[in-house]
């Protein structure tokens, strides 16, 4: 089923195809890295080809965003629900998780009987650690669902880069606080990546830990029990690098590190960029108000989203969880990043380049009430010092327009 008709409330109908039907089997190239890399290797002899994988991610992709260029279309709401219930697109999300784990198998195999240096072993592990890292966003789609066996699946995927517990902080813990200072997830305005990577790490362990352990409260039971969706998800992480190590040997532990570290942190960029400064004021009852779309920076470049399953239509997914990313919309009210995540993880790694590019962009978002904005408190005054006047004109503004009415 590729295309259906929708009744715009005229009484007619028009056809409408998703463009991108086919072109989401593309995701599934970033779980084949560590196969092209080898197969790169042993065409060539060039042990450069074991960096396949942030070259994709970080090089290629980008340059294909460039190339292709935005699509803001929407499904029709008409047809939501019928394009959801369109199993192909599932199938695209399952498939990766049996090449995610072959290739993860294979890597282990290089690196214990293939003839490769320290920087070539390196390498490999930091593109199995791209594959891993992606993995966790194809957590991230099939967590949300209701099916079991998707959330299941969901684990699994997350055991390679020993995060299992994100399933359990994403879906009760960030979904609540997103854009609120109690979020660890959600970076703050003046804070850079490397300030947040450890917060958000260590913040989303233990909101998960606290939120298993209240559930079982609830229910007059101890938390040390494998019914603990924290310490199952993370049994399945100790089950498969025990059983790699035991295949394998000692030796590939230090890759399976390298790669579960690179594989996390890779999502925790991903959190930093996609709430940077946004903030949801309180209201007169002193409860936060809804999450919006104001509150979650998007894009619409077409490489990226299909890379990604769409993760970069943010907005829609936090006000429909369980909305498959084939049918996740772009909104106008939304603020949008100036490129696609890809190339956004790289500015975010280099501090002064992100805050020249995103901070002017979170300022613009508040017509310069950095007031408005979540401050990381550490540097709350240094920011309000920088961006005070602004926010004050902006205030200033705002009184005699309030007055002229």
């Amino acid at each position: 089923m590729t295309s259906a008709t929708a009744d715009h409330g005229t009484g007619e109908t028009a056809a409408w195809r998703d463009g991108k039907r086919y072109a989401w089997l593309l995701g599934l190239v970033v779980p084949a890295i560590p196969f092209l890399a080898w197969g790169l290797v042993s065409a060539t002899g060039l042990g450069a080809f074991w960096w396949l994988g942030p070259v994709i991610v970080f090089v290629l992709i980008p340059l294909i965003d460039v190339a292709v260029g935005s699509d803001a279309e929407n499904p029709p709401d008409a047809l939501i629900e019928w394009l959801e219930q369109d199993r192909y697109y599932r199938w695209v999300t399952y498939l990766y998780l049996p090449i995610q784990y072959a290739g993860l198998v294979l890597a282990c195999w290089l690196w214990t009987t293939y003839p490769m240096t320290l920087v070539d072993g390196i390498g490999l592990a930091v593109s199995v650690g791209v594959v891993a890292g992606i993995g966790i966003n194809t957590a991230h789609e099939l967590g949300h669902k209701k099916e079991k066996h998707e959330r299941w699946l969901s684990k699994v995927a997350l055991a390679q880069s020993c995060y299992g517990h994100f399933f359990i902080e994403h879906n009760r813990g960030h979904h609540v606080r997103v854009a609120t200072p109690e979020d660890p997830a959600s970076s703050r305005f003046g804070e850079t990546f490397w300030g947040f990577l450890p917060r958000s790490v260590l913040g989303s362990l233990r909101s998960a830990w606290a939120l298993e352990k209240a559930r079982f409260a609830r229910q007059n039971r101890s938390p040390w029990t494998l019914h603990n969706d924290v310490l199952n998800a993370w049994a399945m992480s100790v089950v498969l690098f025990a059983g790699l190590t035991v295949a394998f040997g000692p030796a590939v532990l230090p890759y399976l590190a390298i790669q579960a570290v690179f594989g996390f942190s890779l999502l925790e960029v991903v959190n930093y960029l996609e709430h940077y400064g946004l903030l949801r004021q309180k209201t007169d009852s002193g409860r936060y108000e809804r999450a919006a779309p104001r509150h979650s920076w998007n894009s619409n470049n077409v490489a990226t989203n299909v890379f990604l399953y769409h993760l970069q239509r943010h907005s829609d997914h936090h006000a429909n969880p369980t909305r498959r990313y084939q049918a996740l919309r772009d909104f106008e009210q939304a603020p949008q990043l100036p490129a696609g995540y890809a190339s956004m993880i790289v500015c975010a790694w280099i501090p002064p380049l992100w805050r020249k590019v995103m901070d002017k962009r979170v300022l613009a978002h508040y017509d310069g009430d950095v007031t408005l904005a979540n401050i990381n408190p550490r540097n709350r005054r240094k920011v309000l010092a920088r961006h005070g006047a602004a926010s004050e004109a902006h205030a200033a503004g705002s009184t005699v327009e309030g007055g002229a009415r």
